[in-house]
């Protein structure tokens, strides 16, 4: 079979199969039963985000530069170091405007951040700051900035 008699054949095909369909604007019509009535749960207001100025924003980085101060002393075997920034973390005064949901996560930091401070060795010094971190993510999760640390 020669080209121009393919090609002939296949465009033949095309047309006799599209011939075959009705226009789409004379397609039978299916009978559907009603939709059913669509029930839509009450609208509950949505949780409204505390705004924070710059002085919460602040002292939310200095926790950051802190946890990093801890990690960066306990890196370096510098169990002093580690435990002078864990003093801070555990034991300053807090910035006002936490919401009480989130006091939890602010307990817990401290209470890692203690640990660390209390520390006899670096190893135990590394597992109490282990347990700094996950603290703040929860507490960005739950102020809905986990990506924006």
């Amino acid at each position: 079979m020669n080209s121009r008699m393919f090609w002939t054949f296949a465009l033949a095909s095309c047309l006799v199969a599209c011939g075959k369909q009705p226009p789409a604007d004379e397609a039978p019509v299916e009978h559907a039963a009603e939709p059913a009535p669509v029930v839509s749960a009450p609208v509950e207001p949505e949780a409204v985000k505390p705004v924070f100025g710059d002085e919460f924003l602040y002292h939310m980085h200095a926790h950051a530069e802190r946890v990093d101060e801890i990690n960066y002393a306990l890196d370096d075997g510098n169990l002093d170091e580690a435990k002078a920034a864990a003093y801070w973390l555990a034991k300053h005064k807090t910035v006002e405007g936490i919401p009480d949901e989130w006091l939890k996560y602010v307990a817990n930091m401290r209470e890692a951040a203690s640990r660390v401070e209390g520390a006899v060795d670096i190893e135990s010094a590394r597992v109490a700051a282990e347990a700094i971190a996950p603290q703040c993510q929860s507490c960005h999760a739950a102020a809905g900035v986990l990506g924006e640390q």
